[in-house]
């Protein structure tokens, strides 16, 4: 297994998909071997693009909020691991960004997460890495993050922090109510490394 820090740079050094990048490749990730949770988005987007920095967006503070998280411990990597369904910006369509680059997930995925062995909860977020991680869950996003119970504590859905999925979040209020407070009480349990014990059942 070539190792993680080799991998990594492969992966920011990658071009395979530049002729279909409008601002040119850019890879964003951010992983360590000791990393309990794992974020695995879908693209980045173009201010993340400019900076580099994973969620260093507006969707990026939402999300942040939806987990009882600073910037400090997000951005640690050895606690989170951020591993989007697509590393580089895709661009922009008619009613938002592009889908991630198809190209990019059965090239670097697996061997990436092969060294994430830490890892006790999975956030996926969008219909993308719900796909990916949770492929027998449902179609859409919002059946998926509804059953969110079944696959309690390890990996739990998201819709995507997008100010675009404001009124999503209007029609699913039960989202903030229901989901969010153990969902944060999951992750501060899991950035302890308290154990997956006391979390072993859904909540009710």
């Amino acid at each position: 297994m070539t190792p993680l820090p080799t991998l990594l740079t492969e992966i920011r050094a990658c071009t395979r998909c530049a002729a279909h990048l409008p601002l040119g490749p850019r890879p964003v990730v951010q992983a360590h071997p000791q990393a309990r949770l794992l974020i695995a988005g879908q693209a980045p987007g173009r201010k993340v693009h400019a900076t580099g920095v994973p969620f260093n967006d507006a969707s990026g503070e939402r999300l942040r909020m939806w987990l009882g998280m600073s910037r400090e411990v997000f951005y640690d990597a050895c606690q989170v691991a951020i591993v989007p369904m697509g590393f580089c910006f895709p661009g922009t369509g008619s009613s938002g960004d592009l889908p991630p680059r198809p190209e990019c997930a059965p090239a670097w995925r697996g061997p990436l997460l092969a060294h994430l062995k830490n890892i006790e909860l999975t956030l996926a977020i969008g219909r993308y890495a719900q796909a990916y991680h949770l492929p027998d869950q449902g179609t859409s996003v919002t059946e998926v993050v509804q059953s969110w119970r079944s696959t309690w504590p390890h990996t739990i859905a998201l819709p995507h922090p997008s100010p675009r999925n404001n009124l999503w979040l209007q029609r699913n209020p039960w989202f903030e109510a229901e989901l969010l407070p153990v969902l944060r009480a999951r992750v501060q349990e899991v950035l302890a490394h308290s154990g997956a014990g006391a979390a072993a059942s859904a909540p009710k």
